[in-house]
Formats: structure tokens, C-alpha cells, sequence
């Protein structure tokens, strides 16, 4: 709608197959969503990354819960979404006038390649098996395991890290 408002006269009267032509207009031309509009679904394992192309004119990407997701905006309209957590959020873009052009919904899920889980009573430790077994500290592991696991790998890093 434009920003100048139409005055249209209480005894005015406009024909249904009008309201009908101009609804459907709006609508073709990418007027407001309704909820019966599809919302695309971006699904990304946690600590993978996807590409997805941006709509044209897209100025501003945000992200619901960026603690589930995360995302870097490339150029040419690429937009690299990162699984950070496990669950759904959603993600708008919009254009320099701040109108929506798209919203999609983001699913973030478990990588299952070359992963096993081991499972002793409450106790959980995942190893990657690719093909032989190491520990691959995964969400939900114990507290004890991804503590472990985690020090030896921030340890490692920062032996590797270059000296300034």
C-alpha cells in the first residue's frame, strides 16, 4: 500500500469482483503472507554449514534464535546458514524499505554420518567412525566426556595456534 492513504466515501460502493481483481493482484505481485502460505524449510546438521540464495533486493537477514542458528551473509546474495544448536527457528529477509521477502523456517538436527553414540545408563559419549572410532564431542554427551574431550581439543588448538 502506498504511503498516502486513499479516502474513499462512506456511501461509496465497489463491487466484490473488484476487491476480488485487486486482491489477487497484491497477492501475485508478493503482497502481505497469509497463513496459508508455504514457508520454505532449510535443513542443516549442527556444526554444518548450507549455501542458500537470498531473494533479490534482501538489505536484512534475521535470525529468530541464533543460539540454533546462525548466518553470514556472501556475496552476489548468498547466505551461509550454520547449525549451531539443536531445534527450529526462523529466518525473515528484508529489503532497505524494511518489507519482508521472505521467511523460512530452519530445522537443525543431528549430523548421523560416521557418528556412534554409547550410551552407559545416563551417561552418553559419541565417537566419529570413519573409519576408525575417535571422540567427537556432540550436544547431549556427558557432562564429563564433552569436558574431557573438549579441554583436550581446546588444549591441542592452542599448541597449534601460531605465536605472535
Amino acid at each position: 500500500m502506498s504511503e498516502a492513504a486513499t479516502h474513499i466515501p462512506h456511501d461509496a460502493r465497489i463491487p466484490a469482483g473488484i476487491v476480488a481483481a485487486a486482491l489477487m493482484v497484491a497477492l501475485l505481485a508478493g503482497g502481505p503472507a497469509s497463513a496459508n502460505d508455504k514457508i520454505d524449510t532449510v535443513l542443516v546438521a549442527v556444526d554444518h554449514a548450507k549455501v542458500i540464495k537470498l531473494p533479490e533486493r534482501t538489505q536484512t537477514v534475521i535470525v529468530g534464535n541464533p543460539m540454533i542458528a546462525d548466518v553470514s551473509v556472501q556475496k552476489n546474495g548468498v547466505l551461509v546458514v550454520t547449525g549451531r544448536s539443536f531445534g527450529v527457528t526462523n529466518m525473515i529477509a528484508l529489503d532497505g524499505g524494511g518489507r519482508m521477502l521472505a521467511e523460512s523456517r530452519v530445522t537443525v538436527r543431528a549430523s548421523t554420518e560416521s557418528i556412534v553414540t554409547i550410551q552407559r545408563g545416563m551417561d552418553r559419549e559419541s565417537y566419529s567412525c570413519a573409519p576408525q572410532c575417535q571422540p567427537a564431542i556432540q550436544l547431549g554427551d556427558s557432562t564429563k566426556f564433552f569436558g574431557e574431550v573438549g579441554g583436550q581439543t581446546s588444549s591441542r588448538n592452542q599448541l597449534s595456534a601460531p605465536t605472535r
